[in-house]
C-alpha cells in the first residue's frame, strides 16, 4: 500500500508538472519581451537583434524590445540576463565574445557560458574574410603562408582588439599554418580596417559585411573566406580550406539565450517563433544584404555549437598564450 501511494504521488506530480508546462506555453508571452544586446547600438549584434525583434512580434503577439547594455566586452549585458528571472521575458543576443571567448580569456567572468544560460537558437552566422593591403605580394591564403614563412615576424596584421574574433581568427590561422606574424590591435574594427587601407598593417581578418563595399575600390583585397563553402557575396574568393588549410572555419555568430532553468515550453515557444522569423524569405534576403547567413537551430544544436566554439577558442588562447588587456 505504501509503495502504491508513493507511485501515485509521483505520477500525480508528473501530471501536474506537464499540465503546468502546457499552461505556461499557452499563456506565454503575456507582456513585452526584452532582448539585451551586450554592445553599443549600431554594430552587427544590434542590427541582427533589431531585424529579428521587429519580426518576432507577429508570431508571439507581443512587442519585443531591444535593450543595449554594452561594457566589458559584452560581459555586463550577459551578467544582467543571467541574474534575470528565468521566465522568458529577458533574453540575450549571444555571440562569440561574451559566450565563447570572454569566459576563457577573462578568468573572473561572472557566469558560465553553458551552465548559466538556457539555449534557444542560433540565428545567423557571418564568415570572417582574410583581406590584405594591395601592396602585399600575395593573392591567396596559400601564398600568404609561404610569404610569412619566408619572412617570419616581418608581416603585421590588424585586429579590432585583443581577444576579439578578428584577433583570434588570425592566431588560429597562425597555429594551423606554423607562421609568425605581428599583432597590431586597434580600438575597434573600423579603425583596424582604416589601418589596413592606410598601409599601417598588411593583412587581417574582417567580417564579411564590413568589407564588401570596400572591395570594389581595390583599397583592400580579399584572398580567403573562413567558411566551409564559398559565400554568394564573394563567389570569386576561395575558401581558406581550398588553399590547403583544411577545416578552417571562423564565423561570427548570433544567437538567442535566456537565463538558466527556463521552462522547456517557453524555450520551445521562443525557438519556434525565432526560427520562423530567421528562415522567412524576407529575413534571409535582409541578412544576406548585410553579409549574414540565416540559420535557425534547435536549442540542443545551439548548445553543441557553443561548446565547440568554447573548445576552439580555449585551445587557441592557451596555445598562443593570449592574455587580456
Amino acid at each position: 500500500m505504501k509503495r502504491a501511494r508513493v507511485a501515485f504521488q509521483i505520477v500525480t506530480a508528473i501530471c501536474l508538472s506537464i499540465a503546468a508546462q502546457a499552461g505556461i506555453a499557452q499563456s506565454f508571452p503575456t507582456k513585452p519581451i526584452r532582448i539585451v544586446v551586450p554592445f553599443a547600438p549600431g554594430g552587427a549584434n544590434d542590427i541582427i537583434a533589431r531585424v529579428v525583434s521587429q519580426r518576432m512580434a507577429e508570431p508571439l503577439g507581443q512587442q519585443v524590445i531591444v535593450d543595449n547594455r554594452g561594457g566589458a566586452g559584452g560581459a555586463l549585458g550577459a551578467e544582467q540576463v543571467v541574474r534575470a528571472p528565468a521566465d522568458g521575458y529577458t533574453l540575450l543576443l549571444a555571440n562569440p565574445g561574451p559566450n565563447a571567448i570572454n569566459p576563457v580569456l577573462q578568468p573572473k567572468t561572472p557566469y558560465d557560458p553553458i551552465r548559466d544560460f538556457s539555449m534557444i537558437t542560433l540565428m545567423a552566422v557571418s564568415p570572417q574574410v582574410l583581406v590584405i593591403h594591395p601592396s602585399l605580394p600575395v593573392r591567396s591564403a596559400k601564398e600568404l603562408v609561404a610569404l610569412a614563412k619566408a619572412r617570419p615576424g616581418q608581416i603585421n596584421y590588424g585586429s579590432s582588439g585583443i581577444g576579439a574574433i578578428t584577433h583570434l581568427a588570425m592566431e588560429f590561422f597562425k597555429t594551423r599554418t606554423g607562421t609568425d606574424m605581428v599583432h597590431i590591435p586597434y580600438q575597434g574594427a573600423n579603425l583596424a580596417l582604416t589601418g589596413l587601407i592606410g598601409g599601417q598593417t598588411s593583412t587581417m581578418f574582417a567580417a564579411l559585411g564590413s568589407i564588401t563595399s570596400m572591395l570594389g575600390t581595390k583599397k583592400i583585397i580579399a584572398i580567403g573566406v573562413a567558411a566551409t563553402a564559398r559565400t554568394p557575396l564573394l563567389p570569386g574568393v576561395a575558401t581558406i580550406a581550398e588553399s590547403g588549410i583544411k577545416d578552417f572555419e571562423v564565423v561570427n555568430w548570433f544567437g538567442i539565450v535566456g537565463p538558466a532553468n527556463m521552462p522547456r515550453s517557453v524555450i520551445d515557444r521562443l525557438n519556434q517563433a525565432i526560427v520562423r522569423v530567421v528562415q522567412a524569405p524576407d529575413t534571409r534576403e535582409r541578412f544576406s544584404a548585410l553579409g549574414f547567413e540565416s540559420r535557425g537551430t534547435t536549442p540542443e544544436d545551439f548548445e553543441r555549437h557553443t561548446k565547440s566554439e568554447l573548445a576552439r577558442w580555449s585551445g587557441v588562447i592557451k596555445a598562443q598564450g593570449i592574455k587580456p588587456e
